[in-house]
């Protein structure tokens, strides 16, 4: 007498929780700086603070793991920057008692500017974040310190930044929180209520915010990467949660092209030993 086979329903997969252990997750984050930072011999970074959240926390953090003496903070206005920018920028400044300064990019923008013609909004925002990078790199050398980067996981695996501008970092503290995360992490820190509450901006433009340029909101968004990136669930499985399928789609999009951002240069292997290929020492390995 033959069996017939059994069935087996697939469990449908679990949205991945993004809540935070916040106590753990700042013991992790705070030994994260102070380690990587001091093992290069150095005792301090240097943060552009632009007064949005991401560059406050993780000013917070850096506070948190090597004092304010060990946090210079460069606030990089353009002339077009929003008020409010600068004034949520100085209230992390005060807040945190450390030393900063302020260097307006404006001139240096509007020399680039003019020389490469006709340029329009997309292009002055890479310019402009290529500049303040370019200040924070050389205000690493007058301090020895090492640049703090400031961008997000959602921003990372979107590609939402600029290669060589805001994507430039020695070492980034928030580089595997996602936005939702960073909001957590950033009010159980205390940050200034003004910077929680506006609509997070590159502020590249006036009225710019990140959730127009990407057309979904950071909660969604976030929702979808995890399903994607953490839980590894196909598409399909995720449009059958009840997301939309050209917005899926268009994230899964964005991850791909954006793979170039989020590795160092391809270097073509001719040798036994390549760098990025067979030799991958971290960075204090010795001989």
């Amino acid at each position: 007498m033959s069996r017939r086979p059994q069935i087996y329903k697939a469990t449908p997969p679990r949205e991945p929780d993004l809540t935070l252990d916040v106590a753990a997750t700042l013991q992790i984050l705070e030994g994260f700086l102070k380690n990587e930072v001091e093992r290069t011999g150095l005792h301090r970074v240097v943060v552009g603070l632009s007064g949005g959240i991401d560059s406050a926390l993780a000013a917070y953090l850096a506070v948190r793991a090597l004092g304010p003496s060990g946090v210079v903070g460069v606030l990089m206005p353009y002339r077009s920057s929003a008020p409010s920018s600068v004034r949520d920028a100085e209230a992390v400044v005060g807040a945190l008692g450390i030393v900063a300064e302020r260097f307006e990019i404006s001139e240096l923008v509007d020399v680039f500017a003019a020389k490469a013609g006709k340029i329009g909004p997309r292009r002055l925002g890479n310019v402009m974040a290529r500049v303040r990078m370019l200040v924070l790199y050389d205000r690493s050398v007058e301090h020895d310190a090492l640049v703090l980067g400031t961008s997000n996981k959602t921003e990372l695996l979107l590609g939402y930044g600029t290669i060589h501008g805001d994507l430039a970092s020695a070492l980034n503290p928030l580089g595997d929180l996602y936005k939702t995360q960073v909001r957590e992490l950033a009010r159980a820190l205390s940050v200034p209520k003004s910077i929680l509450d506006k609509a997070p901006s590159a502020d590249l433009w006036p009225e710019q915010t990140d959730e127009a340029d990407l057309g979904v909101t950071y909660d969604e968004v976030d929702r979808i990467l995890a399903l994607l990136v953490d839980a590894r669930v196909i598409p399909g499985t995720i449009v059958a949660k009840g997301f939309r399928r050209e917005t899926v789609l268009r994230v899964q999009k964005l991850i791909t092209r954006s793979q170039f951002k989020r590795r160092m240069p391809l270097i073509a292997k001719v040798s036994t030993r390549s760098i990025g290929w067979d030799f991958r020492y971290p960075r204090d390995w010795k001989t």
